[in-house]
């Protein structure tokens, strides 16, 4: 199966098995950036435990769902955003103020857009979850 967007595949695994009541699902491809990006969930706790199973081709994510995630996705095209304008991208993204994540890719990584605007960074947005 042809991949164009991994991230974007592995985002919408999660949230339809979420939205069906499974408490685990298996995701591929296992990358830097996937894994990553499931680390920020964790932390947040939309996701439950996340375990990595190496494969031949290329490996797979385990997850335990906790049944909190009402949306989530990625943003393609990837917007360039500056630290100054995050606040659009809420409104557009998200359905509250304060109410999910925006997920950012910056030059010191990939985080939140709440923990980009603390270190005053911009950069491209990859995703959201609320």
């Amino acid at each position: 199966m042809a991949l164009n967007n991994p991230l974007a595949n592995i985002m919408s695994k999660i949230y339809n098995a979420d939205k069906v009541g499974k408490t685990n699902v298996v995701v591929s491809p296992a990358s830097k950036l996937s894994a990553k990006v499931l680390e920020i969930l964790k932390a947040k706790g939309y996701l439950g435990a996340i375990k990595q199973i190496d494969t031949v081709q290329g490996g797979n994510f385990e997850i335990e769902l906790v049944g909190k995630i009402n949306k989530c996705g990625v943003i393609s095209p990837n917007f360039n955003v500056k630290k100054e304008d995050f606040e659009g991208y809420e409104k557009r993204f998200l359905p509250a103020k304060g109410f999910g994540i925006l997920l950012v890719t910056t030059t010191k990584g990939i985080m939140t857009h709440n923990e980009a605007k603390m270190q005053n960074l911009g950069g491209r947005l990859i995703g959201y979850c609320y």
